[in-house]
């Protein structure tokens, strides 16, 4: 009997540890649910205003371009599961590690700051969570400089200052001849307003608006078979008045433009831009006064030649156009290019004024150059979103390195407070207790860039002009990540700083 004691003692022992053990095991897992759980209500709750907000927005103003939005209760419940379910796999992450661990060894070891120096499953989960924020931010970076690129870059045209007048004669009643008349008599009306600096008329739409532009076969003057496979080039065909590419803010290189004259009763001719001079008379010294033909045979003379420009897309090659008078190829619908620097709210106001005096019933819609062009320039919608993108991973960022530093320091107070006792500097305790959240954070940039390098090449097919290869995009990189860093380790750093050891020694 006195034998049986010490075992069921030990038993009965063995047993109440067994249950504290699995009391902090389930401690563990139901802290990590708590924390899965709040952050998914707090990321849903997100998601419903910005839902909204998408549903709502219209990033093409005047154009019926919507994104509707509208989650059900399933996509909700796939959340919770998805939250629930992260929760579970990460909690079971340090129960493992508490299930592996040998006591003895542990006790026996304390803490050391060896066995913190080879990389861990948490270490390398830092160093994706880093490189993931690191593509976000070039992505984002390589895409704000694309877009600040294309809001400066040489269209062909200028549209700042430019205001488009849309109007549709069929709608008014105009038809036949009356139609060229009355948008001669627009002209002239807009162009004696005071503060206006040119006015010019193109047929259908201007380039790089909606479906701006349409093709058209051309052939050298010596071919007598017209068919399309014969054609030398097919480039843009626009219908425009004499004063468009002053109006526009189009260099003309060599030649003439069109005059009034110039009518159906007169021969054709045409204004070419330098790529159509290059692949049809192989320079623009040779295309002044030289003729091609169209795909009925009619034989084009070209008065001038005009720089090249875009036309279709931002990020097309460049493409042959040729530009005819429209006084030749009337059409009901046309855009007035209206060039002025006065206040835009004066000038609609003056425009739909001087139209109504022409004809009340004239459908008029008066937008400027820029607004019609943010379909073209969808980049913008793309950079806002990589923006966001790279905001919530910069936050991401310095949760993970905050994170990181708090643990490092405090699983190494006792540490540091004997190196603050025998006189250690603050350059060495910091290094002590920060040096590997900063390693891992140089690691996770230094992939992440790469990676985003990598990944911007994508960007190139979205954003006008968006290159990875740009040394003010890899400096700010660079300056982001260290930003990031400093702010995310800065409170744990001044915990390091601050530790009074003989208060330190004396709880442990």
């Amino acid at each position: 009997m006195q034998r049986v004691r010490p075992i069921g003692r030990v038993k009965l022992l063995c047993g109440s540890r067994l249950v504290q053990a699995a009391n902090a095991l389930r401690q563990l897992l139901t802290e990590a649910l708590l924390i899965s759980l709040v952050g998914g209500a707090v990321g849903l709750m997100g998601s419903i205003v910005l839902l909204h907000r998408l549903s709502t927005w219209q990033p093409f103003p005047g154009t019926p371009v919507h994104v509707p939005v509208t989650p059900d209760a399933k996509i909700y419940v796939v959340a919770l599961v998805l939250a629930l379910v992260s929760g579970f796999i990460f909690g079971m992450v340090p129960v493992r590690q508490v299930l592996r661990a040998n006591p003895y060894e542990i006790v026996k070891a304390g803490y050391s700051g060896r066995a913190g120096r080879r990389m861990t499953l948490r270490d390398v989960l830092l160093v994706l969570q880093i490189a993931i924020c690191a593509v976000l931010v070039t992505s984002s970076m390589v895409a704000l400089r694309g877009l600040m690129r294309s809001l400066h870059s040489n269209f062909g045209f200028e549209p700042r200052n430019a205001m488009m007048v849309g109007t549709n004669l069929a709608m008014a009643g105009y038809s036949g001849e009356s139609v060229p008349a009355m948008q001669k008599r627009m002209i002239h009306a807009i162009e004696t307003m005071p503060g206006v600096e040119g006015v010019g008329l193109v047929n259908n739409y201007p380039p790089l608006v909606y479906t701006a532009g349409t093709r058209a076969n051309v052939f050298k003057e010596e071919t007598k078979d017209v068919r399309p496979s014969n054609a030398a080039a097919a480039p843009y065909r626009y219908e425009i008045s004499p004063e468009y590419f002053h109006s526009t803010g189009t260099a003309l290189l060599a030649g003439r433009t069109f005059s009034w004259d110039e009518g159906k009763n007169t021969p054709v001719v045409a204004v070419v831009n330098r790529e159509f001079a290059s692949r049809i008379f192989g320079s623009v010294s040779n295309a002044v006064a030289r003729y091609f033909r169209l795909q009925d045979g009619t034989r084009v003379q070209v008065t001038g030649i005009v720089e090249d420009g875009k036309y279709m897309n931002l990020t097309e090659d460049q493409q042959p156009a040729m530009f005819l008078p429209f006084m030749q190829s009337p059409s009901s619908h046309s855009y007035l290019v209206v060039r002025s620097a006065r206040d835009r709210q004066q000038l609609v106001a003056a425009l739909r004024s001087k139209l109504r005096e022409l004809d009340a019933g004239l459908p008029a819609d008066v937008k400027t150059w820029n607004e019609l062009l943010d379909v073209v320039l969808f980049s913008r919608v793309a950079t806002m979103a990589l923006g966001v993108l790279g905001m919530m991973g910069a936050m991401l960022s310095i949760t993970g390195i905050f994170g990181m530093a708090a643990y490092s320091v405090s699983k190494r107070l006792r540490e540091l407070g004997i190196r603050v006792a025998l006189g250690a500097q603050r350059k060495e305790v910091l290094q002590a207790a920060l040096g590997r959240a900063i390693k891992l954070l140089a690691l996770g940039s230094t992939v992440g860039l790469l990676l985003g390098l990598l990944a911007t090449r994508v960007l190139a097919f979205i954003v006008y002009q968006a290159t990875p290869r740009d040394p003010l995009v890899l400096a700010g990189v660079v300056l982001v990540m260290s930003l990031l860093g400093l702010i995310a380790s800065w409170i744990p750093a001044q915990r390091a700083l601050s530790l009074d050891p003989l208060i330190l020694l004396r709880e442990e």
